[in-house]
């Protein structure tokens, strides 16, 4: 279905310059996982998102070329003077600029296994959610299933309890919209019990300011974010690692519990055949603060977006 014309009544811009070596093709990759197009579409290299903007359904759109990323921001409503400044630090998180990549590819770059896995994927940079709340959502549905599962599972939650922006596409739902829904409505949607519940006692300590996700100094700090989670029934540290990985750009989470990660280490010359999770881990804490890095380029050799 192609995206309407946008009757917003306010188009915040923004261009950010882009490193030499920007992986584009992996950013569009990511948000084209849903082949539906429900919350986010790819159209002529251009990345289309509907988001909630402080409870108002908005679209951002960014579009790389000529060695910059142009965004801007179509909100169904009235604007604030920060407006612009908040599209900066989104899309800058979104497109994973705030990665000290290059410091990491110089550390290891002569690395008798990582050095191989740095040339073939070069400047690779992880994509985030738009928000924090949006990656802890994510982290929680894909729990111990597969991503073609997670990745339905997650469109009939964003069309049930999503707010549709004025070009189409479903805003993925806020905090207050997960914590005023009914179980029933959440295990509609695909999520077992146990995540429905997860998910229900997650917005409401968001809605209480029992836990925050988006100050100034969880964006500074999620550590300190990551552990109030791991004190949450449902919550374990694959789900804080990916939480902080996709909505904050934390590049030292142990994903060591992740499947794809372990089958990739077992085939790469030099590592055992078999990795258990202990092991795995083991290996991966020789590379902080670059754990979750690491765990992006062994997915990138199964050729996986995790």
């Amino acid at each position: 279905m192609p995206l309407t014309h946008s009757t917003s009544d306010t188009v915040i811009a923004c261009s950010l310059p882009l490193p030499e070596n920007y992986r584009t093709a992996e950013l569009l990759a990511f948000h084209a996982r849903d082949e539906t197009g429900t919350d986010a579409r790819v159209v002529d290299h251009t990345i289309f998102k509907g988001i909630c903007w402080d409870g108002t359904p908005a679209l951002i759109s960014i579009k790389c070329a000529g060695g910059f990323a142009s965004a801007q921001l179509a909100i169904d409503g009235r604007p604030s003077a920060t407006d612009r400044e908040r599209l900066v630090d989104v899309v800058t998180r979104m497109m994973g600029l705030n990665q000290p990549v290059e410091e990491f590819e110089r550390t290891y770059q002569d690395h008798p296994v990582l050095g191989k896995m740095i040339a073939m994927h070069p400047g690779l940079r992880i994509p985030a959610a738009s928000s924090p709340f949006e990656a802890v959502t994510w982290a929680v549905v894909g729990q111990q299933i597969s991503l073609a599962a997670a990745i339905s599972i997650r469109r009939r939650l964003v069309s049930s309890l999503g707010q549709r922006h004025s070009c189409g596409l479903i805003c993925h739902p806020s905090p207050n919209q997960i914590a005023i829904s009914l179980a029933d409505k959440l295990t509609a949607a695909g999520l077992s019990h146990a995540k429905a519940a997860t998910l229900l006692n997650l917005a409401n300590q968001i809605e209480t300011r029992t836990l925050a996700l988006e100050t100034e100094q969880s964006f500074k700090a999620p550590e300190a974010v990551g552990e109030a989670l791991l004190r949450l029934n449902g919550i374990g540290q694959w789900t804080v690692s990916y939480t902080l990985l996709r909505g904050y750009g934390y590049l030292d989470g142990s994903l060591h519990g992740d499947a794809a990660l372990r089958r990739s280490m077992q085939m790469q010359p030099g590592l055992p055949a078999t990795v258990s999770e202990d092991s795995a881990k083991e290996w991966l804490a020789q590379f902080s603060p670059w754990r979750a890095l690491v765990a992006a380029h062994l997915w990138a050799m199964l050729g996986v977006q995790a």
